[in-house]
């Protein structure tokens, strides 16, 4: 008796590298997308106004492909045992787990397109997304009870913990069986909420992306809110804290396979934000998630982060902050030298031609600083 499309499908994607799969229906129950939409009319998304686009098609699935009846939704891991930190350089600050590797959108499409072409073969209508895509990944993934969605509003495994990067394949293959959601498993468990530094996670297991540290280093541009950058400890892209103290994670361990750790991106020299230009910057990471924030995103997250922790080695790139072309370069360098209590180094920065560098310098000379 040959496999049925589903079990194919569901197997080829395992034998693949996917750390779990399993299929969901496409359907997006209301109170989901209102929810979302509550999300939205709040303001929570911050300065990510294509979501406010987008909740149409993420609302309808079948606006991405039409017929669409279920959903095979892979689950990768990417909780990778930390790599050696390379020799030299100026290496300070922490990165986000999912970024250790090569752009995973990257890493992942080829094996959504091998399944396009088995799904093509077998007479299937599918078209498959990393998850920039407009669907809603962790609802299917619940319902493909491959986790929930836990109170840091990330997906939660009971095998995988919350260090999971989720892909889906849309098809117009009916469900192969009855629609089950997977169980809460949080229980009365915190931890999430109460260690995520900048208080960014509400009652309702969502994200204020306002708040968010993964937000203010990766999508927001401009200046970090002052009183946010303190929050910001060491984390210069991104932020695992609420992933890190889950329970689940720390009962599931280094489990990743088909993505692989790069100790270049999991520890990046910091002086390579400065002095360069964007194009070369851009060669330099190609193929990285830091073209998100893009140079000057970095530069001023890396002064932020030196800002924090005052480690002598990043003296010099203070100073080469203080000088950037970028002016949010530089007002983030005038609140570090504030931070260090180099005040000496202000004056040139109160003539800035950028009003708000101009202000920040002004605000670090008036400012006390507290050292460690």
């Amino acid at each position: 008796m040959s496999a049925s499309p589903h079990d194919r499908l569901h197997d080829l994607a395992l034998s693949l590298g996917a750390d779990a799969v399993g299929w969901a229906p496409a359907q997006v129950p209301r109170a989901a997308v209102d929810e979302y939409a509550g999300w939205l009319a709040a303001g929570r998304h911050a300065g990510m106004s294509y979501l406010e686009r987008q909740l149409p098609v993420r609302a309808d699935p079948a606006q991405r492909l039409s017929g669409v009846q279920s959903v095979l939704v892979l689950g990768v891991s990417h909780a990778f045992a930390p790599p050696p930190v390379p020799e030299g350089g100026v290496r300070v600050g922490r990165v986000a787990r999912y970024a250790w590797t090569p752009d995973y959108h990257d890493q992942l499409q080829p094996v959504l397109s091998r399944l396009e072409a088995e799904a093509a073969r077998l007479g299937v209508r599918a078209r498959g997304y990393v998850d920039h895509g407009p669907v809603m990944e962790r609802l299917f993934a619940s319902g493909a009870f491959l986790g929930w969605r836990g109170k840091s509003g990330m997906l939660v495994s009971t095998r995988l913990g919350a260090f999971v990067t989720l892909a889906v394949l849309l098809t117009d293959l009916p469900h192969p069986g009855a629609a089950e959601a997977h169980p809460d498993r949080c229980g009365r468990c915190t931890r999430c909420v109460i260690a995520c530094p900048t208080a960014a996670i509400g009652p309702d297991r969502a994200i204020d992306a306002r708040r968010c540290v993964s937000y203010l280093t990766i999508e927001h541009r401009g200046p970090v809110p002052p009183e946010l950058r303190p929050g910001m400890g060491e984390w210069l892209f991104g932020c695992d804290v609420c992933s890190e103290v889950c329970p689940w994670t720390l009962k599931a361990g280094p489990l990743a396979q088909l993505l692989k750790p790069d100790p270049e991106l999991a520890h990046p020299d910091l002086t390579r934000f400065f002095g360069v230009s964007e194009r070369e910057f851009e060669r330099q990471w190609a193929g990285t998630a830091f073209l998100r924030p893009r140079r000057k995103g970095m530069a001023r997250n890396a002064l932020t982060v030196l800002g924090n922790t005052r480690a002598p080695q990043g003296w010099p790139l203070l100073l080469a902050g203080a000088q950037d072309p970028a002016w949010e370069v530089r007002e983030a360098a005038a609140w570090a030298l504030g931070q260090w209590g180099e005040t000496g180094h202000l004056a040139p920065l109160l003539d800035d031609p950028h009003e708000a560098v101009r202000e920040a310098a002004g605000h670090a000379l008036g400012a006390t600083p507290t050292r460690p």
